[in-house]
């Protein structure tokens, strides 16, 4: 039996570990389950094809359709659950918080902005701290399972947007769920993608 390409990773936290940011029934569903069925039906699309050797992140820049969608959505909840931590929160220090400042004013403003930025955002999608080349930041949306990857950027943060990333915790409430998310972010991890 051929054993699958791509690879579901374990959290480095317990489910429950998470609360009260992200109850352990949201992570049971949203990386139990979506994130499962996102990896599944990647490797069943891969299967045989000019795709199957390829790094996830060479997938994204060159697929499309259903294939896309899957590698996407499968690259972006490992890169959002791992931002995680039960010991996150505070603020970044160093390089980043630097670049912060300067381009955003203040981490308060940064948080505003990008919060907004994801409240604002119709429909399902994502909301991402990027970089650029030079370093420089963007607070970006992406409807459905877009990636900064495809513009030339490197993703740093990412909030989830769709509705099975908070419904089960707070409902339509969808700035209360992404508030919550800065008293569990690793500031570290985040600081090591800049």
């Amino acid at each position: 039996m051929k054993m699958p390409t791509y690879i579901q990773p374990k959290l480095p936290y317990a489910p429950d570990e998470l609360a009260p940011a992200i109850s352990q029934e949201t992570v049971d569903f949203h990386y139990g389950k979506h994130e499962k069925a996102y990896i599944d039906n990647l490797n069943r699309l891969i299967e045989g094809t000019e795709y199957a050797d390829m790094q996830l992140e060479d997938i994204i820049r060159s697929a499309s359709g259903s294939l896309f969608n899957n590698a996407s959505q499968a690259w972006n909840h490992i890169f959002y659950f791992f931002t995680f931590s039960p010991d996150g929160g505070g603020e970044p220090e160093g390089d980043l918080r630097k670049a912060i400042d300067s381009q955003f004013g203040s981490f308060e403003k940064f948080k505003e902005d990008f919060v907004g930025a994801g409240v604002s955002l119709f429909g399902s999608g994502w909301v991402w701290l990027s970089k650029d080349n030079d370093g420089k930041l963007f607070i970006t949306q992406s409807s459905n399972a877009d990636n900064p990857l495809t513009d030339g950027l490197t993703p740093l943060l990412a909030f989830d947007v769709w509705e099975h990333a908070y419904y089960l915790d707070y409902q339509n409430r969808r700035g209360d769920a992404l508030n919550a998310l800065w008293s569990i972010i690793d500031w570290d991890v985040v600081s090591s993608r800049y």
